[in-house]
């Protein structure tokens, strides 16, 4: 069995893949029926024994760039789509982008951001805490334990509301296509959408399964600081939330690494999540799957965008990047 360093997100009818060791390939299905496909290179390599590499350290910064790529590349997708061209500024982006002197496309993201951040912070770090305070429990360990269950509960129902919106489903699919591609050419299977379909849409590095690991480490690690204030407890959650991210990142890493009895106990309940945010692709859907995961894997000489494709057209027609 191959091991395959490429990990992908589903975005707006599409798939990103990035390959560590090369870029970032994204393809998006059109409402005419056609494959846009664009690669970046990376940006941010950071060299082996450097501080970002450093064990723990390294989680951090991966959480933080796949927030911030995550999204970048969610809108890109909706920019392909013709989706975000549409849609007129608010009255509030355009006063923020005259007032900041930035384009109005910058400020939508910007507020997308905050907004995302505020109903994290809300769900999953005041709620909990908030829900706990009425226990009139005494001891700070038990509060602290139970606010960690909360915040688990909180998450799984969130995850269950979301799955049955219908963007946010289609999404899902494409999230299984996503990982039925991998699964596949790590089972060094022929890869053809209509046998892609035949592999197992879980995976041990999905983003689920950090996502649970997060949950679960916080749990652990904050019984260990026993803080009975509401005030207090909320800042103290904020304030470590990126040294729980950064060891979340090495259990998930050790996780995925081995097949022993006890990294599969470790995998399991992310895997069954993942029942939730991954559903069975059509064959179509794999088809851009597939077309993101072999541009990331056999990547063009330069970066190839959208701004790029009327030029490339012009000039060589069989490397445009649009496919039926």
């Amino acid at each position: 069995m191959k091991r395959c360093s490429v990990g992908g997100q589903a975005v707006m009818e599409g798939v990103m893949m990035k390959n560590p060791a090369n870029g970032t390939a994204l393809a998006v299905r059109q409402s005419d029926g056609t494959i846009v496909t664009e690669y970046y290179q990376n940006k941010n390599k950071h060299e082996k024994g450097t501080f970002p590499t450093w064990p723990v350290v390294r989680g951090v910064y991966a959480f933080v760039e796949a927030l911030s790529g995550g999204l970048k590349i969610t809108t890109r997708s909706a920019e392909l789509l013709g989706d975000a061209m549409e849609e007129e500024p608010t009255k509030f982006e355009k006063w923020l982008s005259k007032k900041l002197g930035k384009s109005a496309g910058d400020m939508a993201m910007t507020v997308a951001v905050v907004l995302a951040a505020a109903l994290a912070v809300g769900l999953f770090v005041i709620l909990p805490s908030l829900v706990v305070s009425f226990l009139k429990i005494e001891s700070g360990f038990l509060v602290s334990l139970l606010e960690g269950v909360v915040r688990l509960l909180v998450f799984i129902g969130y995850l269950l509301a979301v799955s049955r919106i219908k963007d946010i489903h289609r999404v899902f699919m494409y999230h299984g296509a996503e990982h039925k591609t991998i699964a596949c050419y790590e089972a060094e299977g022929d890869m053809t959408p209509e046998n892609i379909l035949h592999y197992t849409r879980l995976h041990p590095r999905c983003g689920t399964n950090y996502l649970f690991l997060v949950m679960m480490v916080s749990i652990l690690f904050f019984a260990c600081i026993p803080v009975r204030a509401f005030l207090p407890r909320v800042l103290t959650r904020l304030l470590f939330i990126p040294l729980v991210a950064g060891l979340a990142y090495e259990v998930l890493k050790a996780a995925a690494a081995s097949d022993g009895w006890l990294a599969r106990m470790v995998r399991a309940p992310g895997l069954a999540l993942q029942h939730i945010t991954t559903a069975e692709p059509t064959a179509d859907m794999v088809e851009v799957a597939l077309a993101a995961f072999n541009l990331a894997m056999d990547p063009p000489d330069h970066d190839v965008r959208a701004d790029d494709k009327a030029e490339e057209a012009t000039a060589a027609p069989e490397k445009a990047d649009e496919s039926a």
